[in-house]
């Protein structure tokens, strides 16, 4: 019902209006008394097949269940009295048996009524006809005689037949005629040429008419059509074959479809187009029949109109207009519907309706006319309309609106039913809906009542639900949220109340989180052959249960094992052509779902190109196509051309170029004398293809080389001779028969014609007998039987090389200092070289030290050393000799084949040096209170040894450094002893040589002075004492007890020195000793108490490194140590005093027990 029609009849009829808009959704339960109501009924045109019952459906609803009754043409149809008419039990539908009958006995309108106590409905008027198939009127054959180029028409015009039959035009053979622009078949049946061509003559055009309820086929006699020739029609403008004239009218009905229809003749054949004057075509316009039919489909007012159908041809245009007026049979805008009034209460039927033209609508009550019914001061007509004002119980009935014009009519039941009854929930209770986050969700409350209940709703049994943004209750009672959230999740009340009752139902709500594809498939490019997946990750509300089906182009996945599916993937395995395609990933819940494509092409090499063909040859060029192969969807990146010389190399393929993936020929640039193959590979992205077919062999005519040797050079290799050599061509480069090298030389800047020698096969000539190094002009040619190559250019070339003839003059020496010395000479002359000079070659010699002058020449001089300086040189330096020598010298001049003649020997002596370190330094003897020293002279003196520097310091037991002693000594002192030293103190020593230019490295040692062994006696006599025994044990018994209560409250090991001590009176000369050197053993802690450094106790008391060398880097010297200028020694040893404190600290030696001894005494 249309709710914002307006109304003028008052505010009372408004108010019916919105009563009545309230019980729309209502429906009666069928537990209750209502009026009947048609529920199925036959279409108003019932064809039906005489080979088959005729079936009139009719079923109605009711309480009590209706009782049926028919009219036929008007008049009651006793059903009873009619063997053949059955009605079905519990039913309207009528069965009507016409196997032996006259089927057209039956035909005619029907019209069923439905009635029980409270009303009566009525179905709509069925007419009932029977189908016919007619056969064709017997005809004469038809022979047609045409001119050629004139239009024809072939009519077919079957008999009507019920419905209409389905025309085709077919030969002999029952083939259809073939259909276009120039011959086509009209909506009516008949065949239109719009010109005859020669083609068209045919005995068998036949029209055919199929009957679709019948399904046979009526063939029409053939028409026979000749074209003559004799006389053709020339060229014409178009013109309308039908429809004929300027214009022409249609009529169409609202809903039906359109279809008009312009057939042009004209020669050549024109083209239709269509047009509509003064606006735009329906958007379901559409074109068929070669353009000539336009057809619109459920068509409105807007479809009415002016068409114009325009024909052109080159001669001209001709145009037919065409007004198409829309008329309307009676349609519905609101039909009455069924209204639920409780006693006094008041309601409307209103029957809109509409139609061109205007439709009449006439009443009925219970398929009564309503001017024909008593009288009823509770009902008003108004038109349309029907007011029912205080109904009473027992006035339930069926009112039917009919609405006609001369198209048709429309028939409506609508039941009145008067009800008293309390509210009831139609919901089923405790009903679970289920809704996902953000979308709406509805919450039925389905009731029925009379009067009408109100619905309300509450939340969790205590928040009232009104209408607002959130909620909205329709009037059906339906709660719907448009936005459902968690939030929303709960029960919900809906209550039901009348004027009789209350009843109230719940439902529980859950809203779920939506199914999400988190990562979708990627697009894929695989190779055939190879392995794919594609992920498909969802995330979704964990109380569903997800599904996930994967599709192939919309179609289930091939039954294929290498498709498989995984939880969040699908893989494919070795992936065939046939797998490419759109796979999607779909994810289903009970409630919702989401989806997921990604395509997948399967690329692979190309197919090798095929049909490999030569154009355009020629004796330097030829053209090659070819049929490029499958790309298997990688395209083309290039073509490679490759060739094969099956004159020069058989069997091996060369590339010859290259051309884009685009273009499937090139021009190939050849050589002559070269029997060509041609093949092509193709590339793209995944690699190249297999190579084509060979093509036929192509062969070019010799023809004089194009090119000479390359790398042309000549050189001599000996005295008096000129090797000159190139690169051989290759038969390729050959370019025909008979390939020889004509090589030419001349002697460069000199008046003299070229020599000239042919020669094939090789790679060189040596020509002999010529200057020593000396330029020529060389070039070599290629010929052959054909001719020879361009003139080549000239390379230059020197003969062969001699040994210098001359030595270097005026060689003179500079030495700046012991190490370093100067050399100058004059150079040779070039021609003296007689090559090319590599430089001069200085060679030197130490003959002797200069340590004195009436000193001999050593018994072995040294090695001749030299030194190379290349270039046309006149100096060089001499680096690395050895002070205060005697050294020999001379030059010879070099070129590439060898040294010349040397020069005058020249001497030069090198000025003194510091010396080097003296040869060895050790401490022979020992004592109390000094030290002997003894040491070598250096090896290298380096000059006069003008004497020594002795340094020596004390090193106490931190390992600090004590004052810094210096002594001069003589040259010829070789040792010294040193008194009035600390005893048991160890003594660092520094030896230097020093000539006039100053000292020399130093060369240390280091070394312990003897214990006072009256002290070592005393120690002895006390320890054999036995009170220093019976000390010595009660000491030895309180380590033991507190190492024993430490041990316990550690509870882990500990390391002390608990060794029990030799006895201390033992004598010193029978201590043990130690296998390596005789030195004492020491008693002390491996790990927590370390001697010294290097040190160690010998035989005879004193203390001495274990190693044998004198460097000071163990005392922290090492590079870096200097001197003060009062002479004492800046060291590690007071560097690392500080730190050696501290390690002392943290560990101490075991005690001795002459140590023991001397705390007491």
């Amino acid at each position: 019902m249309d709710r914002h029609r307006k109304w003028t009849c008052g505010l009372g009829t408004f108010l019916l209006l919105v009563l009545q808009t309230l019980t729309l959704a209502l429906e009666v339960p069928l537990d209750l008394p209502q009026p009947p109501t048609i529920t199925m009924q036959s279409p108003k045109d019932y064809i039906f097949d005489p080979r088959e019952n005729i079936v009139i459906h009719c079923e109605a609803k009711g309480k009590p269940h209706p009782s049926f009754s028919w009219t036929r043409n008007g008049s009651h149809f006793d059903i009873e009295k009619d063997p053949k008419v059955t009605m079905k039990p519990n039913s309207g539908t009528l069965v009507i048996d016409i196997s032996g009958e006259k089927a057209e006995a039956y035909e005619g309108t029907y019209q069923c009524t439905a009635h029980n106590d409270h009303g009566a409905a009525v179905s709509n008027d069925i007419v009932i006809r029977q189908s016919r198939s007619p056969l064709w009127s017997k005809e004469k054959d038809k022979k047609l005689v045409v001119q050629l180029g004139v239009s024809l028409v072939l009519q077919c015009r079957p008999p009507a037949g019920l419905p209409p039959p389905i025309i085709m035009w077919m030969d002999n053979n029952f083939q259809r005629l073939p259909l276009n622009p120039r011959v086509s078949q009209a909506l009516n049946g008949d065949l239109y040429f719009s010109n005859v061509v020669r083609g068209d003559t045919r005995t068998d055009y036949i029209c055919y008419a199929r009957f679709p309820h019948t399904q046979t086929i009526q063939q029409k006699q053939p028409i026979s059509v000749t074209v003559l020739e004799n006389n053709p029609i020339s060229e014409r403008k178009p013109g309308f074959m039908m429809p004929l004239g300027p214009s022409s009218t249609k009529m169409v009905l609202k809903g039906e479809t359109l279809e008009l229809e312009c057939i042009a003749e004209g020669l050549p054949t024109p083209s239709v187009l269509w047009q509509k004057d003064g606006g735009a075509m329906s958007q379901s316009a559409s074109f068929q029949n070669f353009n000539k039919t336009l057809k619109i489909s459920d068509v409105s007012e807007a479809d009415a109109g002016n068409y114009r159908c325009v024909a052109n041809n080159n001669h001209g245009s001709a145009h037919h207009i065409i007004k198409v007026s829309v008329k309307a049979a009676p349609y519905w805008i609101s039909a009455p519907r069924n209204l639920i009034l409780a006693p006094n209460e008041t309601g409307i039927l209103t029957c809109r309706v509409n139609g061109d033209p205007k439709p009449k609508i006439s009443w009925f009550v219970n398929g009564v006319p309503l001017q024909n019914v008593p009288v009823d001061r509770s009902r008003k007509i108004e038109d349309d309309t029907v007011i029912l004002s205080h109904v009473q119980t027992g006035s339930s009935a069926v009112y039917q609106c009919n609405a006609s014009n001369e198209f048709g009519y429309v028939l409506a039941n609508a039941f009145v039913n008067v009800l008293a009854e309390p509210p009831r929930v139609l919901t089923q209770p405790n009903r679970i809906y289920q809704v996902i986050t953000n979308t709406h969700a509805l919450l039925d409350c389905a009731s029925f009542g009379s009067p009408i209940p109100a619905i309300t709703w509450f939340k969790d049994n205590q928040i009232s639900i009104k209408n607002e943004d959130a909620y909205v209750i329709h009037e059906n009672g339906t709660l719907e949220i448009h936005v459902a959230q968690p939030l929303n999740s709960g029960k919900y009340t809906c209550i039901a109340t009348n004027n009789l009752g209350i009843k109230e139902n719940h439902v529980f709500l859950e809203v779920k989180e939506p199914t999400r594809i988190l990562k979708q498939p990627e697009y894929k490019v695989v190779q055939r052959g190879m392995r794919t997946v594609f992920e498909c990750k969802v995330k979704h509300d964990p109380s569903l249960i997800p599904t996930m089906t994967w599709l192939k182009d919309d179609a289930a996945l091939p039954d294929d094992g290498r498709f498989v599916v995984g939880t969040e993937s699908l893989t494919i395995k070795d992936v065939v052509d046939g797998d490419e395609g759109t796979y999607t990933c779909h994810m289903n819940t009970t409630l919702d779902h989401d989806s997921a494509s990604a395509m997948l092409t399967v690329v692979e090499r190309p197919d090798p190109p095929t049909d490999l063909e030569m154009t355009g040859q020629k004796d330097r060029s030829v053209e090659l196509t070819w049929t490029p192969g499958d790309e298997h969807n990688s395209p083309t990146q290039k073509f490679i051309i490759q060739y094969e010389d099956h004159l020069h190399q058989p069997g091996v393929w060369l590339n010859l170029t290259e051309v884009p993936g685009t273009s499937p020929t090139a021009q190939l640039q050849l050589s002559p004398y070269v029997y060509y193959s041609f093949r092509v590979l193709a590339l793209n992205r995944v690699g190249y293809s297999d190579a084509s077919q060979p093509s036929r062999q192509y062969r070019t005519n010799p023809a004089a080389p194009d090119i000479n040797p390359a790398h042309v050079q000549g050189e001599g290799t000996e005295p008096g001779n000129l090797v000159i050599s190139w690169t051989q061509l290759s038969g390729f480069q050959s370019n025909g028969p008979g390939l020889e090298y004509v090589v030419q030389w001349r002697q460069k800047d000199v008046e003299q014609e070229w020599s000239t020698k042919s020669v094939a096969n090789v790679s060189r000539y040596v020509v002999s007998g010529t200057p020593t190094y000396v330029p020529y002009e060389v070039k070599v040619q290629a010929s052959n039987d054909y001719g020879s190559a361009p003139e080549p250019e000239a390379t230059i070339a020197y003969s062969g090389e001699d040994v210098p003839l001359t030595a270097p003059d005026s060689v003179q020496i500079m030495v700046h200092n012991s190490t370093l010395a100067e050399v100058h000479w004059e150079p040779v002359s070039v021609p003296s070289v007689r090559g090319k000079l590599q430089g001069y070659k200085v060679f030197y010699r130490r003959e002797r030290g200069l340590h004195d002058a009436a000193e001999e020449a050593e018994p072995q001089p040294q090695q001749v050393q030299f030194l190379t300086f290349g270039g046309n040189r006149s100096e060089g330096r001499l680096p690395g000799l050895q002070p205060y020598s005697l050294y020999s010298l001379h030059i010879k001049v070099l070129n590439s084949k060898g040294e010349g003649p040397a020069s005058t020997s020249k001497t030069f002596e090198t000025p003194e040096g510091v010396p080097g370190p003296p040869s060895f330094l050790n401490v022979v003897d020992h004592s109390l209170d000094s030290l002997t020293l003894e040491w070598g002279p250096p090896q290298h003196n380096n000059g006069r040894l003008a004497g020594y520097t002795l340094k020596y310091q004390p090193v106490n037991s931190t390992s600090e450094l004590g004052p810094l002693r210096v002594m001069t000594l003589l040259s010829n002192e070789t040792t010294i002893v040193l008194s009035s030293l600390n005893s048991s103190m160890l003594y660092k020593f520094y030896l230097s040589a020093r000539t006039i230019k100053g000292s020399g490295p130093d060369l240390s040692e280091e070394a312990f002075t003897v214990m006072d062994t009256t002290v070592a006696s005393r120690q002895v006599d006390i320890a054999t004492q036995g009170w220093f025994i019976g000390l010595m044990c009660a000491i030895a018994l309180l380590i033991l007890v507190l190492l024993i209560v430490c041990f316990i409250k550690r509870n882990k090991g500990g390391k002390y020195p608990v060794k029990e001590k030799e006895d201390a009176h033992q004598d010193p000369e029978i201590q043990p000793m130690r296998e390596d050197d005789g030195t004492f053993g020491e008693y002390s802690d491996t790990e927590d108490h370390k001697p010294l450094k290097g040190s160690r106790t010998p035989s005879n008391g004193t203390v001495r490194r274990d190693e044998s060398d004198d460097s000071l880097v163990d005392y922290g010297e090492g590079g870096d140590g200097q001197f003060n200028e009062d002479g004492s020694f800046i060291g590690q040893y007071s560097g690392k005093k500080e730190k050696d404190t501290h390690e002392g600290n943290e560990s101490s030696e075991a005690p001795s027990p002459v140590n023991a001894m001397n705390s007491f005494v």
